[in-house]
């Protein structure tokens, strides 16, 4: 039994981990963290293996457990003392490719957001979920949801990005 868990487990990591990746590093802003949590993610994934298999969307269940895992990282004092609030990497040289600036542009807004406020934009905007889904996801109520979506495109605004997210009616 144990063989056949674990070739389900290792198809179902196979399958999801650089999507979710991406979206944990979306909502983390950092490769280290993004990859700690979903490192823990999975590992609590194979722990419990039985629920996440008879959830009806095991990807869905084990993204939520990895976007729980950044946000509860950001939480703990220890992480936002340690962090540096300058960017090491130089800054960008001027580009013919305006589309590339404006990228970077809208990571280093999205970075800049508070961890909530930057885990809807990510999930709305990069992985297309819905209010409900970021709801379930992020396991708080639509309305808040919307009041942290409201925020943080008025923070993402003041940056000059009025139009850069596709949807935002700005």
């Amino acid at each position: 039994m144990s063989g056949r868990r674990d070739a389900e487990f290792e198809e179902l990591y196979r399958t999801t981990w650089a999507h979710l990746f991406r979206v944990a590093y979306g909502v983390a802003g950092d490769r280290t963290v993004a990859e700690d949590a979903l490192q823990a993610a999975y590992a609590k994934a194979y722990a419990s293996w039985a629920r996440v298999q008879a959830a009806e969307n095991p990807e869905a269940y084990v993204r939520r457990m990895a976007v729980n895992e950044v946000l509860n990282t950001v939480r703990k004092p220890w992480f936002r003392a340690e962090r540096s609030t300058d960017d090491p990497r130089p800054s960008p040289l001027d580009s013919h490719e305006g589309a590339t600036v404006e990228r970077d542009a809208v990571w280093r807004a999205v970075r800049a957001l508070a961890p909530r406020q930057r885990a809807v934009i990510v999930l709305r905007y990069y992985e297309g979920l819905s209010e409900a889904e970021i709801a379930r996801t992020l396991g708080c109520s639509a309305g808040t949801v919307k009041s942290q979506a409201s925020a943080a495109l008025t923070n993402l605004r003041a940056h000059g990005l009025t139009s850069v997210l596709a949807g935002d009616p700005a």
